[in-house]
């Protein structure tokens, strides 16, 4: 049985928090989105993002499988683009989407955009998924240093997200979870900001899940909490 908690906060620039994020147990469903878009467009493509995953995966008759949430990804990205044509205010919406999944015998990860997932186990942080971003996919196979990469003015744009194009590409990756092991899921105001090694301390601390994301999100916010701010934590 996975352990859960979640906590999302607007962080210290913006009034409206345009992140969402689910826990449901009895899916075995976990999901963060980082939305965009102008007026109120980015929460709205979040959270619809994130209500039809789990409408998908509720409806698939325990069908829990990879197949199962690559679709529900799908479905979303329609949902999102549609709603985004077929009203002005939503024009140019879209969002980032990571989900954990539980399977029989490990957690199947899927992400899209360049909100994360960590896994950490015996004292080791591993970024389990791959940031869809300029700086990912095309800076470091340009050869720029990584310096470089942290001011490029180029370093915040997404290659892909949910909502922006038919062509959707989705990052599936099994994840074998020991005892023990923790899984955070979060969205970049989180791990842009505060650093791995401050993400490791805090994971390596005993202490329950709703203080440890507490810590996660006090500590964007001191550092400047230039972004909406969300971590959704597991422990098998």
């Amino acid at each position: 049985m996975i352990q859960a908690f979640g906590a999302s906060d607007p962080g210290c620039i913006r009034n409206n928090n345009e992140d969402y994020f689910l826990i449901s147990p009895s899916l075995g469903l976990y999901l963060v989105a980082d939305g965009m878009g102008g007026a109120k467009a980015g929460e709205h493509a979040s959270k619809l993002a994130v209500e039809t995953v789990q409408e998908v995966v509720a409806s698939a008759n325990g069908e829990r499988n990879a197949a199962t949430l690559v679709y529900a990804f799908e479905e979303a990205n329609r949902r999102v683009m549609d709603q985004a044509a077929h009203d002005p205010a939503m024009e140019g919406m879209g969002t980032t989407l990571v989900a954990a999944l539980e399977l029989e015998d490990e957690l199947l990860i899927a992400s899209v955009g360049d909100s994360r997932v960590y896994s950490y186990e015996a004292g080791k942080l591993e970024t389990i998924t791959e940031d869809q971003t300029w700086v990912n996919e095309v800076g470091r196979r340009l050869g720029l240093d990584e310096e470089s990469l942290k001011s490029h003015p180029m370093r915040h744009v997404l290659t892909m997200a949910i909502g922006v194009s038919e062509d959707l590409r989705i990052h599936t990756y099994p994840l074998k979870a020991a005892p023990g092991t923790q899984v955070l899921l979060c969205s970049d105001g989180l791990h842009g900001v505060v650093s791995e090694e401050q993400l490791a301390q805090t994971l390596a601390r005993s202490a329950t899940l709703e203080d440890k994301c507490e810590e996660l999100i006090a500590a964007a916010r001191e550092l400047g909490g230039p972004d909406n701010i969300t971590a959704v934590l597991l422990r098998a």
